[in-house]
């Protein structure tokens, strides 16, 4: 397909629509769903991360759904097909999560066959996520010229922020308190069914109308001829990227400090719950209040980033890391100690310190991406954080469970999981003192590395 070099700002928000719904999906898909299953309805926090974190740890079929975009097109269409298809996979999977809780929410005894279901639609979401996820962004690279792909993704990545913001208002406003019935429940199950439907059809109309006429029909069946990357061995970019000691500790750095980053990620509202008796109309909106200050901190940096030197990638990656350290404290505390109003500044700080963080870390992969390999290393440290978070969301619902089982209190359960992660948070500030940038680009020429090729590594 040819380049459409002149994509205006106002198509460019209409695109950004797509991850607007995308963010909204990952708050009901990992924030509402699994704090009703664990803290309203009972259920163990391990088999719930196992099947939220799918997702993640089946992110590298989006690598094999991009090539194929790449080679081929369907339809008439190399990314369109692959987009719609995934996010009508998502869709489907919400609806068919929201009518099984319902059903289970509604008393009836749990049989494998509700197990079967659930499992399906977290399956269905997540290969979804994965085969549309990459291949939208190819459909942004096709669609802008070289200059206007920064702007491009940086709406874009507004938009998926921005989602996890409306998604937490919007979906508080449709799941009411309710009083407790014969369930024990704060809502009804026709009130959480209704939640679902609702977002499935608001998601699958962004996603399909973001889209539509943003990619013109082409005659061929074969799409342009694959890189030199596409032919090169993931063994050998391991033994590429684990050569150099300075790409080994930035291995580490990035890997770890995903993993604690994103061990709150499963248990956060059901912290509220469980330990608060927070009721999920309250903790829906939990992703609105980090993820507006997430977008705050990410503005801050952008804007202080032109005017201040001192703040380059590396101190902000200081930054945010010791503002996450300060937040996994807080809510340690604030377990242990059962003092709520410790809550929302909480929240408040995790969102600051993912802002900072996550744009530094952004700019981070960056310049620890050598000459002439770009690509290839962009690609395999954007492996390396899918996975890490994958395994981060698994593994703090596992110890939530473990410590649980041990000191058959939720408080000390929570507590000792946020605890863990601000230690384990602290590891990793010493592990970015051993990653010297300008060691490392003493043994490798520099050469510029587009910024969009990162952002869309973290997206989705």
């Amino acid at each position: 397909m040819e380049n459409q070099p002149n994509l205006s700002t106002g198509r460019n928000l209409k695109i950004g629509l797509f991850h607007l719904g995308s963010g909204m999906a990952d708050v009901i898909a990992t924030g509402i769903w699994n704090r009703i299953m664990i803290s309203d309805l009972g259920f163990s926090a391990t088999p719930i991360g196992l099947l939220v974190a799918l997702r993640y740890f089946l992110a590298p079929l989006g690598v094999w759904a991009g090539r194929m975009s790449d080679r081929r097109a369907i339809g008439g269409y190399r990314r369109l097909f692959w987009i719609w298809s995934g996010r009508a996979m998502m869709a489907v999977s919400i609806l068919v999560l929201g009518f099984t809780t319902a059903t289970i929410a509604r008393g009836v005894q749990v049989e494998p066959l509700h197990w079967l279901a659930i499992t399906f639609a977290m399956l269905l979401f997540s290969l979804g996520s994965a085969f549309s996820g990459s291949t939208f962004l190819a459909l942004i690279y096709d669609r802008t010229h070289e200059k206007q792909r920064g702007r491009a993704v940086g709406i874009v990545w507004t938009f998926l922020l921005l989602g996890f913001t409306l998604g937490g208002i919007l979906f508080g406003v449709l799941l009411p308190e309710h009083p407790a019935g014969e369930t024990g429940l704060s809502f009804t199950p026709e009130t959480l069914q209704n939640l679902f439907v609702i977002a499935a059809l608001v998601l699958g109309g962004l996603w399909l109308g973001s889209l539509w006429g943003e990619e013109r029909r082409s005659s061929g069946s074969v799409a342009a001829e694959a890189g030199s990357e596409h032919s090169t061995s993931l063994r050998a970019d391991l033994k590429a990227a684990w050569s150099h000691r300075q790409l080994r500790y930035f291995f580490w750095y990035l890997g770890l400090s995903m993993l604690f980053a994103f061990s709150q990620d499963l248990i956060l509202e059901p912290f509220a719950g469980d330990v608060f008796a927070m009721e999920a109309r309250h903790t829906t909106r939990f992703a609105a209040y980090w993820g507006s200050m997430s977008i705050l901190g990410t503005i801050v940096f952008l804007v202080l980033s032109r005017r201040i030197k001192w703040l380059t990638n590396t101190n902000m990656n200081y930054i945010g890391v010791s503002l996450l350290v300060v937040t996994f404290a807080v809510f340690a505390l604030s377990s242990f100690a059962e003092i709520r109003p410790l809550v929302t500044p909480g929240l408040i700080l995790l969102g600051l310190g993912l802002g900072f963080w996550n744009v530094g870390t952004l700019g981070l992969m960056m310049e620890m991406s050598p000459s002439g390999r770009a690509g290839t290393f962009l690609g395999f440290w954007t492996l390396v954080v899918t996975l890490a978070r994958g395994i981060g969301v698994a593994g703090g619902g596992i110890f939530r469970d473990i410590f649980l089982s041990l000191s058959g209190s939720p408080n000390v359960a929570y507590g000792l999981v946020f605890a863990l992660g601000a230690v384990g948070l602290g590891v990793t500030i010493f592990l970015l003192t051993r990653v010297q940038v300008r060691q490392f680009k003493a043994n490798y020429t520099a050469q510029p590395v587009e910024a969009e090729k990162v952002f869309a590594g973290a997206m989705d």
